[in-house]
């Protein structure tokens, strides 16, 4: 605790990037930053990321997974209060797409290559996205937010399915 303020909670800081991102206008072309990127239509942003676990007993590594699982599943619970259920979108047909060299909406290209599926809401003129991955020891656990204009159109989302049980974590 510093200057007589409480630390805010990993879900407040997420919640509160996400609203920032929301808020945020879109720039004209594409830009990165260490915690994430922009670029016309949307933002992609980090919302926690868990240590490096390459060298990570295997305890270790599922408590690190479970860590990212319980991020994702508070700040999900929370935006489903704010806007009702997620639609559940895989984004195996997306990575496909992306490795055959085919032309996929940013930031769904990169949101492919980092987690398997993604909820998403859609309040007002924006969409909302959350995702989770976890690539292995060699990268981190992380959960990810996107926000995006217009809407997700039937043909950006032709793999959608409702596993809600499912974690990309564990």
């Amino acid at each position: 605790m510093t200057n007589g303020a409480w630390p805010q909670h990993p879900t407040a800081r997420g919640l509160a990037e996400l609203d920032r991102l929301r808020q945020r206008p879109f720039p004209e072309g594409r830009e990165r930053s260490p915690t994430g990127e922009s670029g016309p239509g949307f933002h992609l942003t980090r919302l926690w990321t868990g240590p490096p676990a390459w060298d990570a007993d295997p305890a270790d590594e599922q408590g690190i997974r479970e860590d990212g699982a319980a991020q994702l599943e508070a700040l999900t619970a929370v935006l489903s209060l704010r806007w009702g259920e997620p639609e559940e979108v895989d984004l195996t047909g997306i990575l496909e797409r992306v490795a055959q060299g085919l032309p996929v909406r940013p930031p769904l290209d990169v949101l492919s290559a980092a987690a398997d599926r993604l909820s998403v809401w859609q309040p007002g003129s924006r969409w909302v996205a959350l995702g989770a991955g976890y690539g292995g020891p060699e990268l981190p656990a992380q959960v990810l937010a996107a926000t995006g204009e217009g809407r997700i159109g039937a043909a950006d989302r032709p793999w959608t399915f409702r596993d809600p049980g499912r974690s990309p974590l564990r």
